[in-house]
């Protein structure tokens, strides 16, 4: 318990430290938003496509609307632990880590929370322009779904980040996990809704969809985009959290499973 309390006493100091790397290379980050710009070259090629007609119920300002929203929810939800992780365990400097009070695992999301302030603000303008572009009508319309929105993307944060920790765990175990990151990223761009909507596919596969409604990718972008946009109704939404935070529940099992398999492996070879 008292872990607990000196955890959340020293969680904010954390989050301003974070925060303070943030500024310090600001130039970093501005390059990690741009090597992020791809929902908005895929806007370009399917807004084009667009101009024969509607492809299923997604017009020219739908999809301008789509590929905008995937941008900031890929702006705030983006994790890098895994890159922190693998460089710490080869070079020997995680061991500085299990010697502080924080678990290490709650320091790194302290790290990764820190740059969202700064990400969001920078997604700002493109979200001022897709409401300037679609209007009102293009987003959602239950206020009572806000809360939704808030859960939906905070969820696609935690895959994020807990996929990403759990691929860091077996740089325990491996010389490096990269390569299952590489894997891992391509999988999410092809299964997310990140190339284009999910939905297209159901116009010639409409068991593709459900089968890709089940996997983890799908809550990392493309359903709390969707929610952003209130393609779903109140119960729609509900099970879309339900499987969303259950993804998360699994990842965190398996997360911490690995994680203390890895760190007795760490300290039987005396890294």
């Amino acid at each position: 318990m008292s872990r607990l309390a000196n955890t959340l006493r020293a969680y904010p100091t954390l989050l301003r430290i974070g925060f303070s790397e943030m500024l310090a290379y600001r130039a970093e980050m501005l390059v990690w938003i741009l090597a992020t710009t791809m929902p908005l070259v895929n806007l370009a090629l399917w807004h084009t496509v667009a101009e024969g007609g509607k492809i299923g119920r997604f017009g020219q300002t739908e999809l301008i609307g789509y590929f905008l929203s995937a941008f900031i929810v890929r702006q705030v939800t983006g994790s890098w632990v895994v890159w922190e992780m693998n460089q710490e365990i080869r070079s020997g400097r995680f061991s500085m880590r299990l010697l502080r009070p924080i678990h290490p695992l709650i320091a790194y999301t302290a790290e990764n929370l820190a740059a969202i302030p700064l990400r969001a603000a920078l997604s700002l303008p493109v979200a001022l322009i897709a409401l300037g572009l679609v209007g009102g009508a293009g987003f959602l319309k239950d206020p009572a779904l806000v809360p939704a929105v808030l859960l939906a993307i905070f969820g696609s944060w935690l895959i994020s980040f807990l996929n990403q920790a759990l691929m860091g765990c077996m740089a325990f175990f491996l010389e490096s996990s990269m390569s299952l990151v590489y894997i891992w990223t391509a999988l999410f761009y092809g299964l997310s809704g990140y190339f284009f909507p999910l939905e297209f596919l159901s116009l010639k596969t409409p068991r593709a969809t459900a089968i890709l409604h089940g996997l983890p990718f799908y809550y990392m972008l493309g359903f709390p985009v969707e929610v952003v946009l209130g393609q779903h109704d109140r119960g729609e939404v509900l099970r879309g959290l339900g499987v969303e935070y259950a993804w998360v529940a699994f990842l965190l099992t398996l997360t911490l499973v690995l994680w203390r398999a890895g760190i007795r492996r760490w300290n039987a070879y005396g890294a």
